[in-house]
């Protein structure tokens, strides 16, 4: 549920999740999102006509404030990132500030009209914006993207992007789904641009909003079918198959990354205890 031209009160008592440039404004004794009654929040006063109601989390309902590029300083507050939010393990708000930040960036690069330059408003009865002048309407982009964690008897496949090099991590593969395109198509061809291979026995196993900036990932499980790995030298700077002993540095769990890792480390152990019983 997403509401326009809402009406707050002093007392109103909710979630309130304040964007400032690319950050959210969080409480400094407590972390996670920010709860409390609009009259305690006189520095957001002067956005009060930019409320959007974005839905609920637990009995309390969820306010975004966008103050655009606005860097608070206040001595209880402090700006996190979206990641450093997910990072807290509050996985169950993440979704909540996924979605604030989608529409904020959304309200932000949508003041004009693509078709003909006009200014764009936003109208009261679902989340979109409205060209003033010859009617075109938009909605918040929302980019699938798929991402694949591939098994291979008792290994697991795990590749380094550039993004990654400084960090020395390893994760799945991942991609955009391009136009025309099924799910399952874009696991394939992103596989074998990036790595060389082909695979099979593809099986759906979660998804999770990944608001940088406006994604949606995909994840799927999938066994090793043929080729030898290439990686493109691009995207992609290495790709190995490790054992569930001897892997190295990998996402955390909360990322759906990291779950789509567990599931097949899962389906390993699953497999030897079948093949080899204790």
């Amino acid at each position: 549920m997403i509401e326009q031209n809402i009406t707050v009160t002093t007392d109103t008592h909710a979630i309130w999740l304040i964007i400032s440039g690319d950050k959210i404004l969080q409480s400094t004794e407590n972390e996670g999102f920010m709860e409390d009654t609009w009259g305690s929040l006189g520095f957001a006063h002067a956005y009060q006509e930019q409320i959007v109601r974005i839905g609920n989390h637990g009995d309390l309902p969820c306010f975004l404030i966008d103050m655009g590029k606005e860097h608070v300083e206040h001595e209880q507050l402090t700006r996190v990132s979206l990641l450093a939010l997910l990072m807290q393990n509050h996985t169950s708000f993440f979704g909540i500030a996924s979605r604030a930040w989608q529409i904020a960036l959304f309200m932000r690069t949508h003041r004009f009209c693509g078709q003909c330059g006009s200014a764009m408003q936003q109208i009261d009865w679902e989340m979109a914006m409205q060209c003033s002048r010859c009617g075109h309407r938009c909605y918040p982009r929302i980019s699938p993207s798929i991402i694949v964690s591939i098994r291979h008897n008792d290994k697991i496949l795990l590749a380094q992007g550039k993004p990654q090099r400084s960090r020395q991590m390893f994760s799945t593969l991942a991609g955009f789904v391009e136009s025309g395109e099924t799910l399952e198509q874009a696991v394939h061809r992103e596989v074998f641009e990036e790595v060389g291979i082909k695979v099979k026995n593809l099986r759906y196993a979660a998804s999770q909003p990944w608001p940088f900036p406006h994604s949606l990932m995909l994840g799927f499980l999938a066994d090793f079918d043929s080729g030898d790995i290439q990686v493109d030298g691009k995207e992609i700077l290495e790709a190995h198959w490790y054992s569930p002993d001897k892997l190295p540095n990998i996402p955390p769990k909360l990322s759906i990354a990291g779950q789509l890792i567990q599931h097949t480390l899962e389906e390993i152990k699953q497999q030897k205890n079948l093949t080899f019983p204790s």
